[in-house]
């Protein structure tokens, strides 16, 4: 054990992959074809996704809620997670990204398990909680606009059954929540979500500096 933190450099980050990266062929594929698209970067590490398919595989979750799918990267890895018969409500506001994510699903086996909900995200979880799906979910992952993060993260609570799990992405937004010299309104909204989760006493609550940062919040 170590007080401190070991730097992830280059050579290292290679290092953990070749020791601990399982990434299944339709993500390698959808990562590697997807390599040069111009918003490539809202896709998630592989290291971030199987992190993800570990801790969805240790809470036993079989109802699982994303909100922000893009091209269905995250939300495989969260599948292929769960048991036959479990679900998956992805929400994504882009039919141009969605159906790159059926194909994604389709590849990797776990269409059938996934419920795409198409239109702003906020409309699809407020219409969540009015078909009584309140305190139902196992696990939310919240991968969407930044400005929305606090609003996604009110309903997200909602949504989530006692015990659930709440992670959220690039929390750590490259380094720039600690820069005060960056005041730009995405990074605005990452520093008020940290703090506004910091000071949630109805969660147990950690920040996993992987990738961008992923925070995790258990409702109590």
């Amino acid at each position: 054990m170590s007080r401190g933190y070991t730097p992830l450099t280059d050579p290292l980050a290679a290092y953990v992959a070749s020791v601990t990266l399982r990434e299944p062929d339709p993500l390698r594929q959808l990562r590697e074809s997807t390599e040069n698209h111009p918003r490539a970067s809202m896709q998630i590490a592989p290291e971030q996704g199987q992190f993800l398919h570990v801790l969805v595989k240790l809470i036993h979750a079989r109802k699982a809620l994303e909100i922000g799918v893009f091209m269905g990267y995250s939300s495989t890895w969260v599948a292929l997670a769960m048991p036959p018969g479990s679900r998956l409500v992805a929400c994504e506001s882009s039919a141009e990204y969605a159906a790159i994510a059926r194909n994604t699903w389709k590849a990797a086996g776990v269409d059938e398990m996934v419920e795409l909900r198409i239109g702003p995200a906020l409309d699809s979880l407020r219409r969540l909680v009015a078909e009584g799906h309140a305190g139902t979910f196992d696990f939310v992952f919240i991968d969407a606009d930044k400005a929305n993060y606090s609003n996604y993260y009110d309903l997200a609570f909602e949504l989530a059954k006692p015990g659930g799990l709440i992670a959220a992405d690039n929390t750590l937004w490259d380094g720039d929540v600690a820069d005060p010299t960056v005041q730009d309104a995405d990074t605005e909204a990452i520093r008020a979500f940290n703090r506004k989760l910091y000071a949630d006493t109805r969660v147990a609550l950690t920040l996993a500096t992987i990738g961008d940062g992923v925070t995790l919040a258990c409702k109590l």
